[in-house]
């Protein structure tokens, strides 16, 4: 009987988390087509993995007797999977990022990479805010830009930049013509905010931790900054958003204004704790060294 690999990540996620939500949440897929996922896993196996209690879930003997061997396999094909990418053909690091950089840290770093690692490349590939992990979590990435906090296990990070939030509003809103804007000014207006999928970052950019248990009201999601910049722009709602993304994202019909009492926001690189490879501690060091850390 075969399994595929993808299916006992899933399973493994699952074991992790024992709630499908959460699983669904880390693994960057919806809850129904997991569960669908694992009911096939489960009658290819020919047994359960799982016993389904209401919401509560818990591993079955059986279960609990294959996950060892699957994190074995998992861990087993990681590392192969590493050391034969490693091993010849077209040099390229692929790069993750949800929003541009700029702050001139993208140029001073590519330029100290290429002067450490000549014999590569570097491939910048953009990712929608319905994967916060910007392609390192199905490894479509090998280092990525994120803002933190990123939702994903095995992930190592270094923070770059560390900025104050701020936020976009239709440029006829009334709160438009302060120099500042308290965050309890905000708390009623509907937000644009990033798809579910994005859990604690999503959280993090409604500024769930100042809300004092206050639900957001949400206008609207988006995948991207340009959906997002668009919605603020036909008044669907406002959009918290980091110091340096507001001078980089301008467009007509938007403000950005500085928002007091909020914790700043740390734009950070990130990449697999696993990926031991010279190219990747390079290609991090640059960019620390471009960023002044």
């Amino acid at each position: 009987m075969d399994a595929h690999l993808r299916d006992l990540r899933y399973f493994a996620v699952i074991a992790d988390e024992l709630n499908f939500t959460r699983a669904a949440a880390r693994l960057f897929v919806s809850q129904p087509a997991l569960s669908k996922q694992i009911r096939a896993l489960e009658r290819r196996l020919g047994f359960d993995l799982f016993e389904r209690r209401g919401r509560d879930i818990a591993l079955t003997p059986r279960g609990a007797a294959l996950l060892p061997e699957v994190r074995e396999i998992l861990r087993t094909w990681d590392r192969a999977y590493a050391r034969s990418r490693a091993l010849g053909g077209p040099r390229t690091l692929v790069v993750g990022m949800q929003t541009a950089v700029g702050r001139d840290l993208q140029r001073r770093a590519l330029r100290r990479f290429r002067e450490l690692a000549p014999g590569w490349t570097v491939s910048l590939r953009l990712v929608g805010w319905d994967d916060p992990s910007a392609g390192l979590a199905d490894a479509t990435s090998d280092v990525a830009f994120v803002w933190l906090p990123i939702p994903l296990d095995g992930t190592s990070t270094r923070t770059l930049v560390t900025e104050r939030r701020w936020v976009a509003l239709p440029d006829d809103h009334p709160l438009a013509g302060r120099a500042e804007i308290p965050f309890a000014d905000l708390l009623d207006e509907p937000f644009v905010t990033l798809p579910a999928a994005a859990g604690p970052l999503r959280d993090f950019w409604l500024a769930a931790e100042a809300r004092e248990n206050r639900p957001p009201r949400i206008g609207t999601e988006a995948t991207s900054p340009d959906e997002a910049l668009e919605a603020v722009s036909s008044g669907l709602g406002v959009a918290l958003l980091s110091a340096g993304n507001a001078r980089l994202y301008q467009r007509p019909g938007v403000v950005c204004r500085p928002v007091a009492g909020l914790a700043p926001a740390d734009l950070a690189v990130a990449w697999r704790s696993d990926d031991t490879r010279e190219v990747t501690r390079l290609f991090v060091d640059s960019l620390t060294a471009a960023a002044g850390r």
